[in-house]
């Protein structure tokens, strides 16, 4: 819906997937397919650690509490985006769009803390080894968790005040298959160059620092890693590092090329942004849970086990 060059408040948004029609069937079935795995694979290992007193511990608390941040980033995305793609547009309003947004910004900043706190444990972990027990307990965990949580919420607190004082003259159309507070930003009559400082501002506090510590933490690693006589403690060390920076890596990457590039002038085809914002968000969401349960051998002995007592378990006749 095109707007005149009156500035107005808009009570809603619509969103206009911008992808080819020939590729729409092959983009739902992929999506259906990744919310399905996402939501099955995290949930079964929430399941693993929470019936399994031995993972008790503070690593597999991390992981668990990285598998309820990946069933969230999916919820909020997927089914959203798959309505949108099978629909051809949808109509959103204005308090729901911000919410998705809000949300969307939340998970993904709690996701960055929370890789920071795992590759810390880490470091101590190998570096400091006897302190590890007294340095990282499972009530430190939760607090952390927690602590970090209030944190993301009150740093973006201010984005509600500021897309409320957004005005619109052009259009209330967004070319995506979600909310995204840059694009809001964009398609407003209002000076970008404030609204979008906050943006980069929290970027930077919530995505670059967490990230320099997550490579600090793991270069030290490395370093400490290279000191070990033992061959087997040393290729321990480096299968759990090459364990979290594959999911460091999935995290970042893609969401360093969807924000970095437009800030850099790339001018990029909006059905590739799109399709980078999937990948950038919806796949780590899948691929945590397997490459945990392929590489942590905790992990997956007990899914083997859970399978294995379900279909051990004899069903009792009333």
């Amino acid at each position: 819906m095109k707007m005149s060059n009156t500035t107005v408040t808009v009570s809603e948004f619509i969103l206009q997937c911008a992808i080819e029609s020939n590729k729409k069937t092959i983009t739902i079935c992929a999506l259906a397919f990744i919310y399905f795995i996402s939501i099955l694979g995290n949930l079964l290992v929430i399941l693993v650690i929470f019936l399994n007193p031995k993972l008790h511990l503070p690593m597999y608390l991390y992981i668990g509490t990285l598998a309820v941040i990946d069933i969230a980033n999916s919820s909020i995305l997927i089914p959203k985006m798959l309505s949108v793609l099978l629909l051809g547009s949808s109509v959103v309003p204005y308090a729901a769009c911000v919410l998705q947004m809000f949300l969307l910004l939340h998970v993904e900043e709690m996701e960055s803390f929370l890789l920071a706190f795992m590759a810390f444990d880490r470091y101590v972990a190998v570096v400091y080894p006897l302190r590890y027990n007294s340095a990282i307990t499972n009530t430190k965990v939760a607090i952390g968790v927690i602590v970090s949580n209030i944190f993301c919420i009150i740093f973006k607190l201010h984005i509600l005040i500021v897309v409320s004082e957004l005005s619109f003259c052009r259009t209330n159309v967004l070319p995506f298959c979600f909310c995204d507070y840059g694009t809001v930003v964009h398609v407003s009559c209002t000076d970008e160059l404030r609204y979008l400082t906050s943006l980069s501002t929290a970027v930077v506090a919530n995505g670059v620092l967490p990230l320099f510590l997550i490579l600090l933490s793991y270069s030290r690693i490395a370093v400490e890693a290279l000191r070990i006589s033992s061959t087997g403690r040393k290729s321990k060390v480096f299968s759990t590092c090459v364990t979290h920076l594959l999911v460091v890596g999935l995290f970042y990457f893609p969401l360093a090329l969807f924000y970095v590039l437009p800030a850099a002038g790339v001018t990029i085809p909006t059905e590739m942004y799109n399709i980078m914002f999937i990948l950038g968000n919806a796949v780590p969401s899948m691929m945590n849970p397997i490459i945990y349960s392929l590489r942590n051998k905790e992990i997956n002995t007990s899914i083997y086990k859970f399978f294995i007592w379900r279909r051990s378990t004899p069903v009792r006749m009333k």
